[in-house]
This record gives structure tokens, C-alpha cells and sequence, in this order.
């Protein structure tokens, strides 16, 4: 078969769920209002960030960061897919793959990135109280932010140049509801070996790596916490920390289980349905995970709306 590059095609076939037609309806739904929550949740978190005073703070600045990249990085993928669910075309351009593709990457790194500043930030607050404010000074800050964003889309940008640069043989059919690296290589006619061993060697940086360092920070966070006397203090700090470890594990769990497994293992199904966790489910449940014992969030949103009431 002659062989073509991505850039001899004029599109793509997502085939999704197609083969599941009977799930189709009910993903459009309950993928609907996950979409719905998620920006309701996340929109909240920024609003309330920038809002209250009290919120001004470094803990905050990360995770209103991190809540908008959730609102990217669901809307990169989701809104396609309902449109997908509830016709038969189900089309993409070469273009929008290329774009969707590198986009959906970046953003997924960029978390991955952020999440590990976050245990950072959460160390210095809890094992170096007293030097906390100049230590997580809003230029450092800053700095870490903007590093996540330009590390995490560098990286998408050379996986993307790199798998595109491949032979599809005129193959595709992507058997996913995404354009993702995984499902890609799948169409790939090559030898494919060094490209998954550069795949896996960049998912080790930008996944374990993280992980290392969070699962350092949190090692000294408890035993700084432990030697604290009083119970109520403990009980505040393992809360604002239990929330950070809730989010690591359901995004990293998923992450690793999609990037970091030998191909020859990987099965498209269960690739597509842990795709789904991290693309919609993730970005759901941080809002949440972050608001639902959290009394600052909480008496900040009940301020704004007491606020918003006495105006009328």
C-alpha cells in the first residue's frame, strides 16, 4: 500500500462509540450535564478567586489557574463529542486533529505540572509557616504558573510534530472519540517502537516526576503536621491537603494508566472510557473535591451572593 503522511489527508473518522450505538443517548446525556457542572464549578472558583480579598492568595492563584485549565481542557474535547453522539457524521478535519491534539496534550500536561507547584506551595504553607509569604512571593508565583503552561504545551508541541511526521498508509479511522497519541499510533504503518519509547520516556518526566516530588512534599507535610498539637489544627491541615491528594490520584491514576503501559497491552475501549474520566469526569469533581469542606471557598461564595442580594 502506498504510503501517506498525516498531511496527504484531508480528515479524519472518530469513530468514538459507534460500535456501542445502544450508549450513544446516554452518554449524550450524562456527558451533558458533567460538561454543564463543569463549567458552573469551575467558573465558580475563578469568580470567587478574583472576588474575595481573602482569596488572594497563593493557594488560590494556583487553583483558579487550575480551574480555568480544566475549563480548556474539557471544552477541547467534549463539545465535539456530543455533536459526535447525536449524528452520524462524525468527521474531523486533518486541521482540527492536529489542533485538538495539541491542545488536549498541552493542557494535560500543564495539569500534570501544576499539580506538583500545588504540593509545593501546599509544603511551604504547612512546613515553613513563618517564611510562607516570602518564600511563595506573587512573582514566584507567577514564574511557576507561567512555567507550567510553557513546559506543558513545549511538550505538546514535539509530540504532536512527531507523530504527525509518521506514514498513515491512507488509514483514517480513529478508534476514539479524540485525537490522541495512543490511538494515533494505531494508524501508523512504521515500526512505531522508537516513537513509543520517546513517548514513554517525555510521559515519565511529565507524569512520575510530579508524582516523585508531591509524594516527597506530602512526606514532609505529615510529619510537619503531626507535631502539631493541637487536634483542630491537624484536622485543617489534613483537610486542605486531602483535597490536593483526592485530585492527584483520580488525574494521575488515569494519566499513567493511558501514557505509561505498553501498547501491546493498551485496549481501545477501556482506553476510551479512562479518557473519558480525565477529559470530563476529573474536571467535574475538582470544583467539588476543592469547595465541599473548604470554609474559605464557602464563606467567600456566601458573602458574594449576600452581597449580590443587598444590592437589589
Amino acid at each position: 500500500m502506498e504510503q501517506k503522511n498525516g498531511s496527504s489527508f484531508t480528515g479524519f473518522i472518530l469513530l468514538g462509540f459507534s460500535d456501542q450505538p445502544q450508549l450513544e443517548l446516554v452518554l449524550f446525556v450524562v456527558l451533558l450535564i458533567f460538561y454543564l457542572f463543569t463549567l458552573l464549578g469551575n467558573t465558580t472558583i475563578i469568580a470567587l478567586s478574583y472576588l474575595d480579598p481573602h482569596l488572594h492568595t497563593p493557594m488560590y492563584f494556583f487553583l483558579s489557574n487550575l480551574s480555568f485549565l480544566d475549563l480548556c481542557y474539557t471544552t477541547s474535547s467534549v463539545p465535539q463529542l456530543l455533536v459526535h453522539l447525536r449524528t452520524e457524521d462524525k468527521s474531523i478535519s486533518f486541521g482540527g486533529c492536529v489542533v485538538q491534539l495539541f491542545v488536549f496534550l498541552g493542557l494535560g500536561c500543564t495539569e500534570c505540572i501544576l499539580l506538583g507547584v500545588m504540593a509545593f506551595d501546599r509544603y511551604a504553607a504547612i512546613c515553613k509557616p513563618l517564611q510562607y509569604t516570602v518564600i511563595m512571593h506573587p512573582r514566584l508565583c507567577a514564574l511557576m504558573a507561567s512555567a507550567s503552561w510553557f513546559i506543558g504545551f513545549g511538550n505538546s508541541l514535539a509530540q504532536t510534530v512527531l507523530i504527525f511526521l509518521l506514514p498513515l498508509c491512507g488509514r483514517n479511522k480513529i478508534d476514539h472519540f479524540i485525537c490522541e497519541i495512543p490511538a494515533l499510533l494505531k494508524l501508523v504503518c512504521v515500526d512505531t517502537t522508537v516513537n513509543e519509547s520517546e513517548l514513554f520516556f517525555l510521559g515519565v518526566i511529565i507524569l512520575l516526576v510530579p508524582v516523585a516530588l508531591i509524594i516527597f512534599s506530602y512526606c514532609r507535610i505529615v510529619r510537619a503536621i503531626l507535631r502539631i498539637k493541637s487536634s483542630a489544627g491537624q484536622r485543617k491541615a489534613f483537610g486542605t491537603c486531602g483535597s490536593h491528594i483526592t485530585v492527584v490520584s483520580l488525574f494521575y491514576g488515569t494519566a499513567i494508566y493511558a501514557y505509561l503501559q505498553p501498547s501491546n497491552n493498551y485496549s481501545q475501549d477501556q482506553g476510551k472510557f479512562v479518557a473519558l474520566f480525565y477529559a470530563i469526569v476529573t474536571p467535574t469533581v475538582n470544583p467539588i473535591i476543592y469547595t465541599l469542606r473548604n470554609k474559605d471557598v464557602t464563606g467567600a461564595m456566601k458573602k458574594v451572593l449576600c452581597r449580590g442580594h443587598d444590592s437589589r
